[in-house]
């Protein structure tokens, strides 16, 4: 398809029935929400600790952490919706916005799920586990199979089982991995016009997010290779969200949504008008009809 020129939906005239045409959508983030929440009550699996495997399990129990669960969605959720919204402000593309939020929601959530999954199957012992353990510094071991009799505190302990992979570095990568797809086909990184501060701006996410599983590793929290799987993970869900919604940013119209490419092909086929003259027309009129034979097809079952 040739280049586009854009005229968008607003919220106001389409958003409610865009949202409607994906009310389902909208309830599996609730399942996997209480999917994820379901998994945090999980006892995890206590992975066999032995005396000589403390060797490398005594490294200092650094509470609070350095970045809390807490902040970990305001920057890999509200920081790239606040980003998402501000496209829209100078766009007014509905679908753009929406399916945006619904894209970096399912690739967190989904993430979520994935890694929180794994903690509790495998219960791999975080580096600190020790003064998890054992917060006197008393090691006790059972008589029978040698593993640990520990005496701290009981959520404290059950945090220690959940070393592998790390929740805050596929958390950021799934957000902020998302974020960076995303920039990556407004900017038109991938224009063959060779301007690398392009690239910068898109990499700028990937090294926050980076960042923030580095932390992990300096506060003894979990060990490098808890980073490089959740870093992995939440990279490949991020780019596999991303694709669902949005084409590869290095095709001509990479910036657009799946449904907007297709609203303008399937206008292209039945009006056998010019698409980038329509659109264009309608951007710099600033109107738009809400009785867009488009919409009524979505309201008629056909999902975009």
């Amino acid at each position: 398809m040739a280049g586009i020129q854009f005229g968008g939906h607003s919220l106001r005239s389409h958003g409610t029935k865009v949202a409607r045409v994906h009310m389902h959508d909208w309830l599996i983030l609730l399942l996997l929400i209480l999917i994820d929440a379901g998994l945090n009550f999980i006892e995890p699996f206590h992975h066999f600790i032995g005396s000589e495997m403390m060797t490398d399990l005594k490294y200092p129990l650094k509470i609070p952490d350095t970045i809390p669960f807490w902040a970990v969605p305001i920057f890999a959720i509200i920081v790239p919706i606040i980003i998402f919204l501000i496209y829209y402000l100078l766009r007014r593309d509905v679908y753009d916005l929406h399916h945006a939020t619904l894209g970096i929601l399912f690739s967190v959530l989904i993430t979520a799920v994935i890694t929180d999954s794994i903690k509790d199957a495998v219960g791999r012992p975080r580096p600190d586990f020790f003064w998890r353990c054992f917060p006197d510094g008393v090691a006790v071991f059972k008589p029978g199979n040698g593993d640990v009799m520990c005496s701290g505190d009981i959520k404290i302990i059950k945090e220690g089982y959940k070393s592998f992979p790390s929740g805050h570095t596929s958390w950021s990568f799934a957000g902020l991995g998302f974020l960076s797809w995303y920039l990556c086909g407004k900017i038109k990184a991938f224009d063959q016009n060779g301007h690398v501060s392009k690239l910068c701006l898109v990499f700028l996410p990937y090294l926050f997010a980076a960042l923030i599983g580095i932390s992990r590793v300096d506060d003894y929290w979990h060990h490098w290779t808890d980073v490089f799987t959740g870093a992995i993970i939440g990279s490949v869900v991020s780019s596999l969200c991303y694709l669902q919604f949005f084409p590869f940013p290095h095709t001509i119209n990479g910036w657009a949504t799946h449904t907007f490419l297709r609203m303008c092909e399937e206008s292209s086929l039945h009006n056998s008008g010019d698409v980038e003259m329509d659109y264009a027309r309608t951007h710099r009129s600033g109107t738009s009809d809400s009785s867009s034979p488009d919409l009524d097809a979505m309201e008629n079952g056909k999902r975009y």
